[in-house]
């Protein structure tokens, strides 16, 4: 299945991505993140041998001998190594004798096929990203196997292809791009192509969309264990610096573009400074799961949050005691504002409901009557996207497995046009900021579609397009 998707505009990435290069900084950076995830899994793997009483001396001894085993083949094939290349010495790997690399490819004797530059070329060639083109992230979930995988969309060519991939800890249920430099590139000049990933997990993943083969993220959002492996599970305890549970939506504020916030089952909202990658605000107004989180599009302080305690909040960023809440008849789905009339918002929810609101029209506290009531779905509204380009357009897209097409000009909800691609229950559909009547869809059978609107007579005769 596909739980999320997420376009990058034109020109954003680089045409030429690099490939991952796995030098000694980053291989310390793995072990440290590897050792952080084996400690926790070490932990809850006793926790379940405990609770289920378990005898584990004997295999633990067991371990060791074959342990004891590995280490004495692994010395004979050193003094194999040692014996067959004295003319070459490798260098030991982070002070471990038993890690060793060489200076350069030409002197491993393991490295039989040598750099064709002609092959070199070709692969080049192949991962070119064009100006013209545009990405496509999908966070999908496979035989519980969990990866990101980045399409790249030839328009001209109608082509749509996986360009490459990246491996995911856990299910992924959010994606946020960003341009801002963060982690080791922070301060760096121009813009970046980062994705942010939220998934089960507490932490929030950074990832460089235009490195070929990462192997780690970019930065990771969360909380820091301060040894290699930690001898306690992370503890469930809301803290104010990091989540304690799956992350389920993120914000990127587009013009302080440093700042991130993210909500989580934990019943809170995060605000990430990236350019030392802590949170320097922790929101605590919810009562339930934080669904849904946006900036406003204009005012650079202001945000929505949607939770399953069925209220819808905007607040200040400066003034976390503050909130103005709307209370609705049943779970918030998802929320976007209207970026044609950005003191509007739409909110979708369980029920299958679109409500359209007017944050001005609130009385001090207390939100205002919907502008409209629409019932969009038979089922949850669980995916819902704004046209940035045009005004009054909206797409919806349902468990029903129904995506539909609405004008919502003058307050007066019509649907345009509805269609079933054949993709399962629908979990996300986002229009392209290049190409207005361009829309991607994916859902449960874990493809991805992207729907050319104009192909609709209904879209050209109310859209004009």
């Amino acid at each position: 299945m596909i739980s999320a998707i997420q376009w990058v505009r034109q020109g954003a990435a680089a045409q030429h991505p690099e490939k991952f290069n796995f030098d000694e900084k980053e291989f310390e950076r793995i072990n440290r993140i590897a050792s952080e995830r084996l400690g926790d899994a070490k932990v809850d793997l006793n926790a379940a041998q405990q609770a289920a009483a378990m005898e584990v001396d004997s295999d633990s001894e067991d371990d060791g001998q074959d342990n004891d085993i590995k280490d004495n083949i692994q010395m004979d094939d050193k003094d194999d190594d040692e014996e067959g290349n004295q003319g070459i010495e490798p260098t030991s790997f982070m002070n471990r004798k038993d890690l060793a690399y060489y200076a350069n490819d030409d002197e491993d004797p393991y490295i039989t096929l040598k750099k064709d530059d002609e092959a070199e070329a070709e692969e080049k060639e192949e991962l070119e990203v064009l100006p013209t083109d545009n990405l496509l992230l999908a966070a999908k979930t496979e035989d519980d196997v969990s990866q990101l995988e980045v399409y790249l969309y030839e328009r001209d060519a109608d082509n749509l292809y996986v360009h490459h991939d990246i491996m995911l800890p856990s299910f992924p249920l959010c994606l946020e791009w960003l341009d801002f430099h963060n982690g080791e590139k922070v301060g760096q000049e121009g813009s970046g192509n980062y994705v942010a990933v939220g998934t089960f997990e507490p932490d929030i993943e950074i990832w460089n969309l235009d490195v070929v083969d990462a192997m780690v993220p970019q930065t990771i959002l969360g909380q820091q264990q301060s040894e290699s492996k930690p001898k306690k599970k992370r503890s469930k305890k809301p803290s104010a610096k990091y989540h304690v549970d799956a992350v389920m939506d993120l914000s990127w504020n587009k013009q302080h573009r440093n700042f991130l916030l993210s909500s989580s089952a934990d019943a809170t909202v995060k605000l990430w400074d990236l350019t030392n990658s802590t949170c320097v605000q922790s929101y605590n107004h919810h009562k339930d799961k934080v669904q849904s989180v946006a900036w406003n599009p204009v005012e650079a302080t202001a945000f929505l949050t949607g939770s399953y305690d069925k209220t819808i909040c905007v607040l200040d960023a400066r003034s976390p005691d503050k909130a103005t809440s709307w209370k609705l008849q049943s779970d918030v789905e998802s929320l976007v504002w209207d970026p044609h009339n950005p003191t509007n918002f739409y909110a979708a929810t369980e029920d299958g409901i679109i409500q359209y609101f007017d944050v001005r029209q609130a009385s001090g506290a207390e939100g205002g009557k919907p502008l409209f009531i629409l019932q969009a779905h038979d089922s949850a509204v669980s995916a819902l996207d704004v046209n940035p380009r045009i005004p009054g357009c909206i797409a919806t897209g349902s468990t029903d497995k129904q995506v539909k097409i609405w004008n919502t000009a003058d307050n007066r909800p019509v649907m345009v046009t509805s269609r079933n691609f054949e993709l399962g229950h629908i979990f996300s559909a986002k229009f392209c900021p290049d190409a207005p009547l361009e829309l991607a869809i994916a859902g449960s059978n874990g493809k991805v579609h992207v729907w050319d609107m104009s192909s609709n007579a209904g879209v050209r005769q109310v859209y004009g397009q």
